[in-house]
């Protein structure tokens, strides 16, 4: 089995920053892109970033220099550094893994999600 596990929100400031963080643990043999995800209430979850496996990396416009996506594929850990964080940035944010837990030629990546954890921006 493979788990995803989100960890770093919490309520901060206009202004201030946060960190989010993402573990990927189990029965993993390869990981491909790794990324995030936010939603808020009564909208579907919007894309917001993704890194692959050699580090390249694209955002969506709404965060585009204002959030920076990093990992470490040692701990198959992707990150979310948020900073000048607004009211509107609040939302549940989501990570994803795309994942193939064995070398069997057959199998595909498939996404692997987080819980997901809530980031509230006050003003």
């Amino acid at each position: 089995q493979v788990q995803v596990v989100e960890s770093g929100g919490g309520l901060v400031q206009a202004g201030g920053s946060l960190r989010l963080s993402c573990a990927a643990s189990g029965r993993i043999f390869s990981i491909n892109d790794m990324g995030w995800y936010r939603q808020t209430p009564g909208k579907q979850r919007a894309w917001i970033a993704i890194i692959t496996n050699d580090g390249d990396t694209n955002y969506a416009d709404s965060v585009k220099g204002q959030f920076t996506v990093s990992r470490d594929n040692a701990k198959n850990t992707v990150y979310l550094q948020m900073g000048n964080l607004k009211p509107e940035d609040t939302a549940v944010y989501y990570c994803y893994a795309s994942i193939k837990t064995s070398e069997a030629t057959w199998e595909r990546y498939s996404n692997y999600w987080g819980q997901g954890t809530q980031v509230t921006v006050s003003s």
